[in-house]
């Protein structure tokens, strides 16, 4: 048993380090799947071999199936990041495969209002397009509001900013099934600037297949 459990660490260990060591995101993806499979296929293969050899084949089929799943997400997120990267307005984060798009709120909203600009609907046709397009997503708009006023004003605002945001995209035909929209007031400050704090985020998350 001693030996199995061996084995199965060190293929483990090998399929994270090869997505570690200089790798792409798209990579990187492949190896991390790569080892969760490797270690499901392992304990498969041992259940059900009861051999150090069933260990070692389950672990390979993992291994591979697990790669081709961990390998697709990272792939459809790239594409959509570079998508995402031509939308002028919006700054953009990746945080391994979850993707953030970040809006000046100042683009979005006059001062105290909730009430999308006329001139911010050309950004939010591009956004809605790249939306559109990658469908496996799940999506979180996310108000946020700096600390002038009372804190009670500045959540209901950023709440009733952030389901305007959410409206407008539903309407260029994303599924509002996929979108969460969510204010954090003045509760989650990115800077010593009000600025730069009032701000609109957009949070793209992969859906993954069980």
């Amino acid at each position: 048993m001693n030996q199995v459990i061996r084995c199965s660490a060190i293929l483990a260990l090998a399929a994270m380090l090869s997505a570690c060591a200089g790798a792409t995101k798209q990579q990187t993806g492949t190896g991390v799947g790569a080892a969760a499979g490797a270690g499901l296929g392992a304990i498969l293969g041992q259940a059900i071999g009861h051999n150090t050899t069933s260990t070692l084949v389950g672990a390979g089929i993992g291994a591979v199936v697990g790669g081709i799943a961990g390998n697709q997400i990272g792939a459809y997120m790239d594409s959509q990041e570079q998508d995402l990267r031509q939308v002028e307005a919006a700054s953009i984060q990746r945080d391994h495969d979850v993707l953030t798009a970040t809006f000046k709120s100042d683009m979005f909203f006059d001062y105290n209002s909730d009430q999308i600009k006329p001139g911010a609907y050309r950004e939010l046709d591009r956004i809605s397009n790249v939306l559109n397009k990658y469908p496996q997503t799940t999506i979180q708009v996310e108000g946020h509001t700096d600390s002038r006023g009372s804190d009670y004003y500045n959540q209901q605002l950023s709440e009733r900013r952030a389901m305007s945001v959410k409206n407008a995209l539903a309407q260029r035909g994303v599924d509002p099934r996929r979108i969460n929209a969510v204010g954090y007031g003045e509760s989650q400050p990115i800077s010593s600037s009000d600025a730069m704090n009032r701000r609109v985020n957009i949070v793209i998350n992969p859906i993954r297949q069980n």
